[in-house]
């Protein structure tokens, strides 16, 4: 039944004119449809107005986040009600989107005690100096980062039709599902027998 199912929200984390991440998404959200343990929510930063500035004040970690816009709450309702996250980045410059580190730095308790997995892609780093980046990221906000994850080095000669080329990489994609499905559960439970020690 869908209630039994973990929420899974996949986050495009690119908003620039003519990236690719709604097409590998796309293709991840299928992945996930097949696995069938997940409530599938695919959102694309792009439809969100994220400022790049904060705050002046951070807030402490235990139970509290900054005052955001109105317009964000639709964002931050998705993330409040995840049970696990796929986070799909480019690589930029050796690191990740600024859209994506200003939807991470406007939430802090939305992320704690959840697991997270990537998929990237880029040139021939196929967007893995991202993925570090955003692993030291999330931890400092007490998610759990998932071992495996994919990358896709030069990724407009990898794919086609909106479909990875390499036939080994639906079966990477359910490794990283099955991880990122255990992880959720037992994280779950974990947070529904007692909560987080932050």
């Amino acid at each position: 039944m869908e209630n039994d199912k973990h929420k899974l929200v996949i986050i495009v984390g690119s908003v620039r004119e003519g990236r690719f991440g709604p097409v590998v998404a796309s293709w991840v959200a299928e992945q996930a449809a097949v696995h069938g343990g997940f409530a599938v929510e695919v959102v694309d930063l792009a439809d969100f107005d994220i400022p790049l500035a904060l705050p002046a004040a951070s807030p402490k970690f235990a139970g509290e986040d900054y005052p955001r816009p109105a317009e964000m709450a639709p964002l931050t309702s998705a993330l409040e009600g995840a049970d696990a996250f796929v986070v799909v980045t480019p690589e930029y410059n050796h690191s990740y989107p600024a859209s994506l580190k200003a939807a991470v730095d406007w939430h802090f308790t939305q992320w704690t005690a959840k697991p997270v997995a990537f998929v990237s892609y880029g040139g021939a780093a196929g967007g893995r100096h991202a993925v570090l980046h955003l692993e030291n990221v999330l931890t400092e906000l007490h998610a759990v980062t998932i071992r495996d994850g994919l990358a896709f080095p030069n990724y407009f000669t990898a794919w086609e039709d909106g479909r990875p080329l390499a036939p080994e990489t639906s079966a990477y994609a359910k490794t990283l599902l099955e991880q990122l499905d255990w992880w959720a559960g037992a994280l779950r439970t974990a947070r529904d027998t007692a909560p987080y020690p932050a």
